[in-house]
């Protein structure tokens, strides 16, 4: 179309429409909305994995103590009587039978059932076989289904039915055989039945291999033992001769088939943990029980297990340790949330002028609500789902429910921020000094009081009811009270700082804390969050590591009562230590007390009100005695008490007695009689409640100075014992024991060395029962618990996940105050500031509130130990039951605080340096157009 000048007008398009106008703010602020992005995808994966890392953590630790308790005490064992009539597959249906209807409830290990048939054993008669004492060896027979597929034939056959009249065929271990003397084709004499010879021949022998888990609780089918002190091994027979076996017992009474269905350990599931144990019993003594005799055809089964005492206290250690792996988390969540808060007011504000022009065009607050939602969406949801795939991916777990809860709320948290925060610009404005502040305030306090009370009232929520929300809850709310009082101290105190600083000549100062007194846009009321965010984040800190500090100093107490010392050293019965050993000993480098000392639980004291009672005596030298037993806090005394002069035989001894053993001695003296039937005469010193060298006992003791006691008997100035405490070092200590004339191991305590070697365990490569002991070495032993472990490695990952939100919430408090800060910048500029004066000031704004945070901080951790340490159990963080209680420390508190202040504070310097000349230069070249 040409208008009459000649002027082109141009033709609207019709049906053409507007750019969706997410799409185009998305656009105009691609940055803003790539930063929204990223916090919801940190924000979303923190909350998803904590979850998994826990559920990952418990589910290791039981699975770790299961594997540790053996598989004696993980199986269900059901056994019935054996008939005459028994055949070998007979037993096939009923393990077919036990292994389907357990497996419903109870996960069984994959290799099945191991079942068979046991009778009693019998001497080996022959001449000419070891004998480990004067006690003839042993020989156990056993039907063992498929046991060719988890042994390997050395020699020979496997036995075949057995010929009536003759030697029942056998197949025995290479390396029992070779232990007792037995060789292929022996004719075993095993005594008489019914007055008739009972006898066997080794037909084959064969190797089996110990970590088998076919051989759990058969350790005497695969090697010789001594479970009676005499050499005992076993032999298998084949299963078309039970009726055989059965005579070869003799007694119907002793014979027994057996079933053993192993636990799936590496599938139990520690959120099942109260399903399985009701199972478990269930099929021991409840209906289960009753199906199984029905089902198999057998009245007389019996199941029998220790799982349930296993499982009892695997829950009692996953609940006890459940509180210190739920308090990080917690708060870091509590972080994430005054993080995302402060993102969401830094937004608001800056869109602010756009927002109320929507409003003034028209623009409804629901629809404007629903644009801003559906800018979110864009940003936030994809970020969140991305965030959780790649949680429930990297940390594998059965259990999602938690995980995706999770990450739901901090999506929907992410999501709701902004449109929450602006619509409050709808509301109307409140009027100054209202109470709606004082009364919330108010309510936080009370909220936090009540809280607190009621958990040292009743402790930790009893066992069974999962993790106590409120013991979580109250370091969380003491944090927050904190919090509270710090945003009215703050100003204040900031503002005398400024005051007195306003009285010198420099400017830089008193400017920048009068602004660190005030709220970023100028209000005389600070905002909170901020400062919520560091002291959230450094009393969880502080908290947290208190906890785990004390845990370490408890274990050691711990790993020094169950030795008796730093170190310590026991013997059999039996030997005795030389005099050279215990001088050198003492003279260890790192020694500060040690003294060798001689105990004998077969003594009497006599004389007693009670007549006589059997005691445990203890001959050690006073003054080292008391050092160690003050050093330990177990049984101190005076050294002085034990002091005696030189006497006759009717000149008593002094004497400590057990707390038990005092109100029966009374005042007047007592006597002690030995094994050998001599008598020391006793009068006592005091009473202690417990002695170094008893570690944990319950029987009355009696401990007196050796020289007064050997100047008397001499035979009590031997010694089969040692214990000293100090820095003393594990390798020299057995190394002297090894090197001052320890006898080599022979007969009985040969067998126990050797039997703890097959087993894994570390003998110091030491005489059978010599036993080395150190403190570090059973606080390592503690410590190496993957339940400790676990709750361990969550806290300090919520510790650097709350550092890097704390750290953000400043950034983004000096990111909120940038504008106005560069305008302000700009304008003293103008009138001769220098560049790092501009640096110092943003400095001496934005480091009081750290500060101020990191000091409160450590004070509300500190105060959080004190109020809530008797409710917390620390036994299952020792490894060990202990009643010691959860105490305030500084230093526990200051390192961790320390560490998240500098973290902090180099985060402000960094953003200072980086943005704080680029915001001046823009201002100066722009122009104040405000």
């Amino acid at each position: 179309m040409t208008t009459q000048a000649g002027t082109t007008v141009p033709r609207p398009r019709v049906g053409r429409r507007p750019a969706p106008w997410v799409r185009t703010r998305l656009r105009s602020a691609p940055l803003a909305a790539l930063l929204m992005a990223a916090l919801a995808f940190a924000t979303v994966l923190l909350a998803a994995a904590f979850p998994r890392a826990v559920d990952r953590g418990a589910d290791g630790a039981l699975r770790e103590f299961l594997r540790e308790r053996g598989t004696s005490n993980t199986r269900l064992q059901a056994t019935s009587g054996l008939t005459r009539e028994e055949t070998a597959a007979r037993l096939d249906p009923v393990a077919r039978k036990l292994a389907e209807r357990i497996g419903r409830d109870v996960p069984l290990a994959p290799s099945g059932p191991v079942y068979g048939t046991t009778v009693r054993g019998r001497e080996l008669r022959n001449p000419g076989l070891v004998h480990l004492t004067e006690s003839n060896p042993g020989l156990d027979l056993m039907y063992l289904h498929g046991v060719a597929g988890h042994a390997t034939l050395t020699d020979g056959a496997w036995p075949g039915p057995a010929a009536p009249g003759q030697p029942l065929p056998i197949a025995i271990s290479r390396a029992g055989a070779e232990t007792i003397g037995i060789k292929l084709g022996d004719v075993l004499d095993n005594g008489e039945e019914f007055g008739g010879p009972v006898r066997t021949k080794v037909v084959g022998l064969y190797r089996a291999d110990e970590n088998d888990p076919y051989w759990d609780d058969l350790a005497c089918q695969t090697r010789a033992c001594a479970p009676g002190g005499a050499w005992t091994t076993g032999g298998v027979v084949d299963g078309s001769t039970l009726d055989a076996l059965l005579a070869w017992g003799g007694n119907l009474k002793d014979a027994r088939n057996f079933w053993s269905l192993p636990l799936d350990t590496p599938v139990v599931r520690a959120d099942r943990l109260g399903d399985l144990r009701t199972a478990v019993s269930g099929y021991i003594t409840g209906r289960g029980a009753t199906d199984l005799a029905a089902e198999t055809g057998r009245p007389d089964l019996r199941v029998n297990s220790s799982l349930p005492d296993v499982l009892d206290r695997a829950t009692a250690r996953y609940e006890a340790a459940a509180p210190i792996a739920a308090i990080g988390p917690a708060g870091v969540a509590g972080v994430a949330t005054v993080v995302l808060c402060l993102a969401a007011a830094l937004v608001t504000e800056r869109r602010t002028a756009e927002l109320r022009l929507l409003q003034a065009r028209g623009g409804s607050r629901g629809g404007v609500l629903l644009r801003l939602l559906g800018e979110g969406a864009v940003t936030v949801l994809p970020a969140a789902v991305l965030a959780t795939t790649l949680a429930l991916v990297l940390l594998p777990t059965p259990r999602w429910g938690g995980s995706v809860l999770a990450a739901g709320v901090a999506t929907l948290l992410a999501l709701l921020a902004f449109p929450a925060r602006a619509a409050l610009l709808w509301a109307k404005p409140k009027a100054p000094g209202g109470w709606r502040r004082v009364i919330g305030e108010l309510v936080v306090l009370v909220l936090t009081g009540a809280a607190v009370a009621e958990v040292r009232r009743r402790g930790v929520a009893p066992v069974g009811t999962g993790v106590d929300p409120l013991l979580i809850a109250a370091p969380l709310l003491l944090a927050v009270s904190g919090g509270v009082l710090l945003a009215r101290v703050q100003p204040v105190v900031v503002g005398w700082l400024a005051a007195a600083a306003g009285r010198g000549r420099g400017l830089v100062g008193f400017l920048g804390l009068t602004r660190a007194a005030r709220d970023t846009t100028g209000r005389r009321r600070p905002s909170v969050l901020p400062l919520l965010a560091l002291l959230i984040a450094v009393t969880t800190a502080g908290f947290g590591a208190t906890v785990l500090g004390d845990v370490d100093g408890v274990r050691l107490r711990a790993a020094r009562l169950t030795v008796g010392g730093d170190a310590s050293l026991t013997l059999p019965v039996g030997p005795t230590l030389p005099e050279e050993f215990t001088r050198a000993a003492a003279a260890l480098p790192g020694v500060r007390a040690g003294t060798g000392v001689w105990t004998d639980t077969e003594t009497f004291l006599m004389g007693t009100r009670d007549g006589s009672a059997q005691v445990t005596l203890v001959v050690a030298e006073p003054a080292a005695y008391a050092e160690i037993a003050r050093t330990l806090r177990s049984g101190a005394f005076d050294p002085a008490a034990l002091a005696a002069g030189p006497g006759g035989p009717d000149t008593p001894v002094p004497a400590l007695f057990s707390s038990a053993l005092v109100p029966k001695v009374g005042g007047g003296p007592v006597r002690l009689r030995l094994p050998s039937g001599n008598e020391l005469l006793l009068t006592g010193a005091g009473g202690v409640d417990a002695t170094p060298a008893l570690p944990g006992a319950f029987k009355p003791f009696v401990v007196v100075p050796v020289g007064p006691a050997t100047a008397r008997l001499p035979e009590l100035g031997r010694v089969n014992a040692w214990f000293g405490v100090g820095a003393i070092d594990d390798g020299q200590f057995t190394a002297l024991v090894r090197d001052k004339g320890i006898t080599a191991a022979t007969g009985l305590v040969k067998v126990v060395r050797d039997t703890a070697e097959a087993a894994g365990r570390d003998s110091h490569a030491l005489p059978g029962g010599y036993t080395v002991h150190t403190s570090a070495e059973v606080a390592a032993r503690l410590a190496a618990d993957p339940l400790q472990r676990s709750a361990q490695r969550l806290f300090w990952a919520a510790v650097a996940a709350a550092a890097g939100f704390a750290l953000l919430a400043v950034l983004l408090t000096l990111l909120r105050a940038a504008p106005e800060r560069g305008a302000m910048l700009a304008r003293l500029r103008t009138l001769g500031l220098r560049p790092r004066q501009g640096l110092a000031l943003i400095l001496a704004e934005a480091l009081p509130q750290t500060l101020v945070a990191a000091l409160g901080g450590a004070l509300v951790a500190l105060a959080a130990v004190g109020l809530l340490g008797p409710a917390f159990d620390l036994s299952a963080l020792v490894g060990a039951p202990v009643g010691e209680k959860l105490t305030p420390a500084l230093l526990p508190v200051l390192l961790p605080t320390a560490g998240l202040t500098l973290v902090v504070c180099a985060g402000v310097v960094a953003e200072t340096f980086v943005s704080g000349r680029r915001q001046l230069a823009a201002e100066l070249r722009a122009g104040d157009q405000r």
